[in-house]
């Protein structure tokens, strides 16, 4: 909200994000429940012109500009070698870890992830199925079929039970300026109502 709100271009939003990331870390309890439970945020940033991927481990980052075709994050990293933008120490912190050797190409999922990434595209998981998903509309992606897609319980984009899909939201943003952004938000925790 913070990169909406300060922020005129994605890329912009990205730095107003990481700014703030770096200057108070990320934290908390992602459920109101007494389970205690937290994990590390992604996001996906885009205006008229470009978009931008971004995801987090604690204060370390790494950021994605999307070139074309689709793309979609789901609760794990999914950044490997193509990195734009980077945390100024996030290689020198893995190779303190012991996570990263220095000498094969960085993969930031793979370093600073506990899945291996080989298995993300195969596996049956909300990340896998949203990508068959978004593949399968390639080139033909309408907002009513983005409202589809997230509707899709069978695939678990649309979680039920203790992690709950809490809302969704569909963007149309013509890369015209004389065209109106338009956006879509769920008026109710789940996206099929």
């Amino acid at each position: 909200r913070l990169g909406l709100e300060r922020a005129d271009t994605a890329e912009k939003a990205l730095t107003v994000i990481v700014d703030l990331l770096e200057k108070y870390g990320q934290g908390g309890n992602c459920m109101e429940s007494q389970m205690v439970f937290t994990y590390h945020n992604s996001f996906l940033i885009a205006d008229r012109k470009e978009a931008w991927v971004l995801e987090t481990s604690g204060k370390y980052w790494a950021a994605e500009k999307v070139e074309g075709g689709v793309r979609n994050i789901s609760n794990q990293l999914s950044i490997t070698t193509k990195i734009d933008r980077e945390h100024p120490e996030l290689k020198e912190y893995a190779k303190s870890k012991g996570w990263w050797n220095g000498k094969k190409e960085f993969d930031f999922a793979a370093t600073y992830s506990y899945v291996n990434t080989a298995r993300m595209t195969t596996s049956r998981g909300r990340y896998c199925e949203g990508y068959k998903l978004l593949n399968k509309h390639t080139g033909f992606i309408t907002s009513e079929i983005m409202m589809e897609i997230l509707r899709d319980k069978e695939s678990g984009i649309n979680m039920e039970g203790g992690f709950m899909t809490t809302g969704s939201m569909v963007s149309v943003l013509p890369q015209q300026p004389n065209l109106p952004c338009i956006h879509y938000f769920t008026g109710t925790p789940d996206p099929a109502r």
